[in-house]
């Protein structure tokens, strides 16, 4: 099912609005938490680096799309990426990481202003999903962080981390 352009940015901006709030509001303590127990233990500030670097690769790999190619490569080896990805970025400032995130997420908007409803059904590779259409993958990337701030929002509950679950790995 396509979903419409509106709604697609609607959430988005509200998402991403609610991220950088949730970070915003971080004391200093907060960001040396554990969020996983798998992996590499990312903590809170590593998270934030990855949802830069995700956000970053989406919009690659939109463009790509709309340029007539298929999206993310189908030999990238998404969890080398990701590793590769957080750690450089994770030595940036927690300031720098949030405004990152806030621009990544202003470009990703006038990315969708560009779009046609068309667009949202254009097939996608993604390298863990599979093949999926440009729409999912714009709302994967709100339902992505929900996710992973569901699990941070626990560890700091909790002062411990918890193991990793992709929820979303049949959707």
């Amino acid at each position: 099912m396509v979903e419409d352009l509106v709604h697609i940015k609607k959430r988005l901006v509200e998402e991403g609005n609610k991220t950088i709030a949730f970070f915003d509001s971080l004391s200093d303590l907060d960001w040396d938490q554990p969020v996983y127990t798998t992996g590499s233990s990312w903590r809170i500030r590593q998270l934030l680096a990855h949802f830069v670097s995700a956000e970053r690769a989406y919009q690659q790999a939109i463009q790509d799309v709309l340029y007539g190619g298929r999206g993310v490569p189908e030999d990238l080896d998404i969890d080398r990426f990701n590793e590769q990805e957080t750690d450089l970025l994770s030595l940036k400032r927690e300031p720098d990481l949030i405004e990152d995130l806030r621009q990544s997420r202003a470009e990703t908007i006038r990315i969708i202003q560009d779009l046609d409803q068309s667009d949202l059904s254009r097939s996608a590779h993604h390298p863990w999903f599979g093949e999926k259409e440009v729409g999912w993958l714009l709302k994967l990337l709100y339902r992505h962080q929900s996710m992973h701030l569901s699990d941070v929002r626990k560890a700091l509950e909790t002062r411990a981390p918890l193991p990793h679950v992709d929820r979303f790995r049949d959707v």
